[in-house]
C-alpha cells in the first residue's frame, strides 16, 4: 500500500511542474516595417480620431469596452481588404456580440483619405457580416497626421509610404478600457477562439461564465503562430492527476470495505 501511494505521488508531484505554461516572450526582429508588440503599455485616450460624419472624437470618448483597433488604410490594394474581410469574417462566427461584449475601431493611417472613405468601408464590411450586429460595435474612421503618428506610435505600427502607397503588415491589437495593450493578433486570418481568448484576456477583472475559465486554463498563446492552441501539457496532466486520485481514492477505501 505504502509502495502504490509513495509510486502516485511520484506521478502526481511533476505534473504540477509541467503544467506551467510554456509560452516564450514574442521578440520580433527589430525593422523598418512591421507591428511590434507593445505590451502592457498604455495607449493615450486623448488622440483624436474623425467619424464618418467628419465629426472629431477622443478615444476616451469610444473606448468603454475590450477594443479592438485595426490600423488600415481604405485605399490600400494590398493586405488591407483580406484583413478586414477575415475580422468581418470572425465576427459573424464567433459567439461574442460585437458592439457588447468588444467592439472594433477601424483608423486609416493616410491622412490623405476622408470621412467619405470610412463611410464607404463601414458599408461594405458591415454588409460582409451575415448577421444583425449594433452598428456602433465596428466603426471606421480617418485621422490627421499629427494622431495617426501618436496612435502608430503607441501600438508599435511601423510602415514604410513608397509613391502613392504603404508598405506595412497587419494586426488586431487588442486594449483594455483604460488603454492598456492586451494582445495582439497578427496576419489576415482570425479564428473564433483567437478572437474570444484575447476579449476575455483583455477583459481583466470581469467575471466571466464557467467555460471561458475552463478554455483560459485550456488554451494558451502562440507567440511563433500568433494564435491560440490547446495546452496539452495542461489538458493530459489534469486527465492523469484526476484518474491518479481515483485510484489513490479507491486504494483507500477498499481495505475499509474488506474489514468491515
Amino acid at each position: 500500500m505504502n509502495k502504490i501511494f509513495l509510486f502516485l505521488l511520484g506521478v502526481i508531484m511533476p505534473l504540477g511542474l509541467f503544467s506551467q505554461d510554456l509560452e516564450m516572450a514574442y521578440n520580433p526582429d527589430e525593422g523598418e516595417i512591421g507591428i511590434f508588440e507593445r505590451l502592457d503599455t498604455y495607449v493615450p485616450l486623448d488622440i483624436e480620431v474623425i467619424n464618418e460624419l467628419g465629426q472629431k472624437v477622443k478615444l476616451e470618448q469610444l473606448v468603454d469596452k475590450p477594443t479592438v483597433i485595426a490600423l488600415v488604410y481604405y485605399r490600400c490594394p494590398g493586405i488591407c481588404s483580406p484583413f478586414m474581410e477575415s475580422m468581418a469574417e470572425v465576427v459573424y462566427r464567433s459567439d461574442l456580440v460585437i458592439g457588447e461584449d468588444y467592439q472594433i475601431l477601424s483608423i486609416s493611417f493616410d491622412p490623405r483619405e476622408g470621412p467619405e472613405l470610412a463611410r464607404q468601408n463601414r458599408n461594405n464590411y458591415h454588409h460582409l457580416i451575415k448577421k444583425d450586429i449594433d452598428p456602433n460595435g465596428w466603426q471606421f474612421f480617418v485621422a490627421d497626421s499629427a494622431n495617426i503618428a501618436r496612435i502608430t506610435q503607441a501600438v508599435g505600427f511601423r510602415y514604410k509610404r513608397t509613391g502613392f502607397d504603404f508598405l506595412h503588415t497587419s494586426a488586431m491589437i487588442f486594449m483594455t478600457p483604460d488603454g492598456k495593450l492586451t494582445r495582439y493578433l497578427h496576419g489576415t486570418y482570425f479564428l473564433p477562439i483567437d478572437l474570444k481568448m484575447a476579449v476575455i484576456e483583455t477583459a481583466e477583472g470581469k467575471s466571466g461564465p464557467s467555460l471561458s475559465r475552463v478554455l483560459s486554463y485550456c488554451y494558451t498563446f502562440d507567440p511563433a503562430g500568433q494564435q491560440y492552441v490547446l495546452n496539452i501539457t495542461k489538458v493530459s496532466g489534469t486527465i492523469i492527476l484526476f484518474f491518479a486520485l481515483v485510484i489513490l481514492l479507491f486504494l483507500v477505501i477498499k481495505p475499509k470495505k474488506r474489514k468491515a
